[in-house]
């Protein structure tokens, strides 16, 4: 029995808290992937849905689609979009700020494990929406946004999510930088009390959802751009979190003495 035990402890760490959770959004993730690659029109509906066509001009070229997403043009879901743009920039200011004045403290009034969460919190922004999506997605998948398509009023042609073969060559739509800044901002909420959590984690994440709702809705992103745009910032935090964690154990297996 005892030896059963410890076999089991290797395996079942590698499914339990962050390690797990980054499995578990990592396929997740993917499989919505899939999905939206093997029904596109997912995507077609969803964008149409905010598009609104109309007449167009005389000198147009002839069996182009006409009209614009409606959305776009209210002044009030145009400032929300802003203010949304910049949650992230807010948060990573905070975080800098409350990791400085940490790392001023010494003995008892420091906090390592504020500093950690500070550190990770931050390496997960700088990899996950900055690096992952805005550098490395966004320049090499080459999807164009949907008001960029012929479906949708332009003269490019609709590619599937994960196709990587469509005429957009620079800040493409996939993934939303947007959406994945705004998971990065949902993500956060690990960094909140536990005994807080109810109260703060669902509106904060009513109001991240609504940055990805808002690039749909204007036409700049599908909702597979969107979605997996979201996930991706969760995805890399739990990544990212997961290592953490290992390397700790790892420091602490070495400083052990057997006697």
């Amino acid at each position: 029995m005892t030896a059963l035990s410890v076999s089991r402890r290797p395996t079942s760490a590698w499914i339990t808290g962050a390690r797990g959770w980054f499995l578990v959004l990592a396929t997740l993730w993917f499989c919505l992937l899939a999905v939206f690659h093997a029904f596109p029109q997912i995507d077609v509906l969803t964008a149409d849905a905010f598009f609104e066509q109309s007449a167009c001009l005389a000198d147009s070229q002839a069996g182009r689609t006409c009209g614009q997403f409606f959305a776009a043009n209210e002044t009030v879901l145009r400032a929300a979009r802003r203010a949304l743009f910049y949650m992230p920039v807010f948060f990573a200011v905070v975080l800098i700020v409350v990791l400085v004045r940490n790392l001023q403290h010494h003995g008892a009034t420091y906090c390592t494990l504020r500093t950690r969460r500070c550190v990770i919190a931050l390496i997960a922004l700088f990899t996950g929406p900055y690096l992952l999506v805005n550098l490395i997605l966004k320049s090499v998948s080459g999807r164009p946004r949907p008001y960029e398509t012929d479906l949708f009023g332009g003269d490019k042609l609709f590619t599937a999510a994960g196709s990587f073969d469509g005429s957009c060559y620079n800040n493409c739509s996939f993934v939303s930088g947007e959406a994945a800044g705004a998971g990065w901002v949902a993500c956060l909420i690990v960094l909140v009390p536990a005994r807080y959590r109810p109260y703060v984690a669902p509106p904060l994440i009513l109001a991240m959802l609504a940055s990805p709702i808002l690039r749909i809705s204007f036409g700049g992103h599908y909702l597979s751009d969107a979605m997996l745009g979201f996930l991706s910032s969760a995805v890399v935090y739990a990544g990212i979190t997961a290592y953490f964690e290992m390397t700790q154990a790892e420091k602490k297996r070495g400083h052990s003495t057997d006697l």
